[in-house]
């Protein structure tokens, strides 16, 4: 009997000791066990917690140091990629208090664009695609379609926007609008009121054996071909037409539920919400062109991934330092991969890829955000008062 208890008495010690043992493991981070709360994929299961890895990073590296890395870039550069619309404007060239622009045709800009504004120097902007409430517009905004080819004293000024790579002018509007800073007036697309209808709602883990979100439904060769080429190396889900590897379009409303904002759901609510479940983001543009830096970068640096970036050879002129890896600065696809692989299984030097936003290091993307869709109504109310609206001289 005494055999007895002293058997159960040291299996129970044995137990305890046990137990203990991988408690310390837990919480010192050596085992990882998944989260009741972690988003189960049906391809990928284990995930990394995002906050812990900030705190590793503040205790050994800090925004202290990060500030002083970038020290020159958080001031103005002199970079001419981007309009400064920060600087100083004569309220005395403003020759009217009150603009309306009436927005005509077929039109991608946004509903939620159209407002009253308050802009600088107590002017007043009316932004708006209804006739209804400007019945005598100042300017007239065009943008998939051409402006009247002849504008008489008194007729509203012709605005045209193209926000594609070529920029291409109709040859007869007064102001032209583009992503260029050479340009009249810029509209870059950084900002919100691209995505205003997207959840916002964004994971604090990370896939760790899923590393790359990919979405594209515009198959185009070029952009296929970088993709198959990366996507080959690197562990990742692609979702949308091209390259899908996840079982359909829609995956991803099944495999991250807490996504869904509509019912039924659409195909781009999800968004942000999907993409910040992984460590990457992969974004290609459509083209190589200069300036042309599109929401296929911001929407990843807004969803909380790292964009690995393949496009305008002058992109840190718009984003912030240290905040994307440009693809097309390595040797090799094997290389960017490698890099890409390291970078994951880092959580330090990942985290600085975020320490941009958390230390206010912004450099010219605080110029980027500025120049952005969201200020747009005020800057070319601003153009349109400077040149009298429908008093100015007719072309």
């Amino acid at each position: 009997m005494q055999l007895l208890r002293f058997i159960s008495i040291n299996s129970l010690a044995i137990t305890m000791l046990l137990g203990f043992a991988c408690l310390t493991l837990f919480f010192s981070g050596f085992l990882d066990f998944p989260s009741a709360f972690s988003s189960i994929s049906l391809l990928s299961k284990s995930g990394s917690n995002s906050l812990g890895a900030y705190g590793k990073w503040d205790s050994q590296v800090g925004c202290y140091q990060f500030r002083q890395k970038h020290a020159a870039l958080m001031k103005n550069n002199g970079s001419v990629s981007v309009q400064d619309v920060f600087g100083e404007v004569k309220c005395s060239v403003m020759r009217m208090k009150h603009v309306s622009i009436l927005v005509k045709g077929k039109t991608w800009l946004p509903d939620n664009l159209d407002n009253l504004y308050s802009c600088r120097c107590g002017l007043s902007c009316l932004w708006t695609k209804s006739p209804v409430l400007v019945d005598k517009p100042d300017a007239l905004l065009f943008e998939t379609t051409t402006p009247p080819l002849r504008r008489k004293y008194g007729d509203p000024l012709r605005v045209y926007l193209d926000l594609e790579p070529g920029r291409r002018r109709s040859g007869v509007e007064d102001i032209f609008i583009s992503y260029h800073a050479k340009d009249d007036v810029q509209a870059t697309y950084a900002g919100g009121l691209f995505h205003n209808n997207r959840n916002y709602q964004l994971s604090s883990s990370k896939n760790d054996d899923i590393l790359v979100y990919w979405s594209s439904s515009r198959c185009l060769p070029r952009r296929n071909k970088i993709a198959k080429r990366l996507l080959s190396l690197l562990p990742h889900h692609s979702f949308g037409k091209c390259l899908n590897n996840v079982g359909g379009r829609n995956k991803a409303l099944s495999l991250y539920p807490e996504c869904v904002k509509f019912n039924p759901p659409k195909w781009w609510d999800h968004l942000h919400c999907a993409m910040s479940h992984y460590k990457f983001v992969l974004s290609i543009e459509n083209t190589e062109t200069e300036s042309y830096v599109t929401e296929k970068l911001f929407y990843a640096l807004d969803s909380g991934a790292v964009p690995i970036y393949f496009g305008a050879p002058n992109v840190w002129d718009f984003v912030p330092p240290h905040s994307i890896i440009d693809g097309t600065k390595y040797r090799s696809m094997e290389e960017l991969a490698s890099y890409v692989k390291a970078l994951a299984n880092d959580p330090i030097a990942y985290a600085e890829y975020h320490a941009w936003r958390r230390c206010g290091v912004l450099g010219n993307y605080q110029k980027t955000r500025a120049a952005s869709l969201d200020t747009l109504p005020c800057r070319l109310c601003e153009a349109v008062s400077k040149r009298d609206g429908t008093n100015g001289t007719p072309f």
